[in-house]
């Protein structure tokens, strides 16, 4: 069987970094799943948001909303903004994969964090295009495997407010995030948002926290890069 593998395809390091990146992510489903299902959200509506939202940290910004008793309308605002930023990703990813017809479609739908940061790591055009269908495609699939699991799991966790899955979340959330934070200035953004988060929690509704959170990340991001050349600032999304 593996005499059928091109040679190139079983040392391309766009592969193995796709597939590293696909079972490192996909595993944070099983934690996905199981939070959505146990915060009151049904086992096909948790299915749902993984297939059709799947964009991780927006994902666990809406069931932790819900399970800290926000508004539907607040939890749909957090995982929207913070799901924006695959917008930005899709601009560069389109240049660098140039997919036609239907595999326009499946390529806006998996462009994530992973698959973005598979491509541009890769200097050459085939590794890069390697990278982003290897990644994007792997984490799909895993992902939403493990969703499943996770939501089956759920069903037996019971009441939310026994197990502090409100925290959990959160912790899953971080879980994904801090890997991402590899450089000062993302850190920075980090902390001040998370302070805000804690100063305005006292004083507004459940779910409004972190929409401002993400408010304040935004325009810190407008403000950082509205003077970087066009090529550094597509490096810097990369890296972030």
């Amino acid at each position: 069987m593996s005499s059928a593998v091109p040679p190139d395809l079983r040392s391309s390091p766009a592969v193995r970094i796709g597939l590293s990146l696909s079972v490192a992510t996909g595993l944070y489903g099983i934690s996905f799943g199981a939070l959505s299902v146990a915060a009151g959200l049904s086992f096909w509506q948790t299915v749902a948001l993984s297939s059709l939202m799947f964009t991780g940290g927006s994902q666990f910004a809406f069931i932790g909303v819900v399970s800290g008793g926000g508004a539907g309308v607040s939890a749909l605002g957090a995982a929207t903004l913070l799901g924006v930023r695959n917008a930005v990703y899709g601009m560069s990813m389109n240049a660098l994969v140039r997919p036609r017809g239907w595999l326009r479609l499946l390529a806006a739908h998996v462009t994530i964090d992973e698959s973005n940061a598979a491509a541009s790591s890769q200097s050459d055009p085939v590794e890069e295009r390697r990278g982003f269908w290897v990644a994007g495609v792997g984490v799909f699939l895993l992902w939403n495997l493990f969703t499943v699991l996770g939501a089956l799991l759920g069903n037996t966790l019971g009441d939310p407010a026994r197990w502090g899955l409100d925290g959990a979340a959160v912790a899953a959330f971080l879980g994904l995030l801090w890997p991402r934070l590899t450089a000062r200035e993302p850190v920075a953004v980090a902390v001040v948002c998370a302070l805000v988060t804690a100063l305005t929690i006292p004083v507004l509704p459940p779910g409004l926290p972190i929409l401002v959170a993400a408010v304040v990340a935004a325009l810190l991001g407008r403000s950082r890069g509205g003077g970087a050349p066009a090529g550094a600032a597509g490096r810097a999304e990369a890296g972030a």
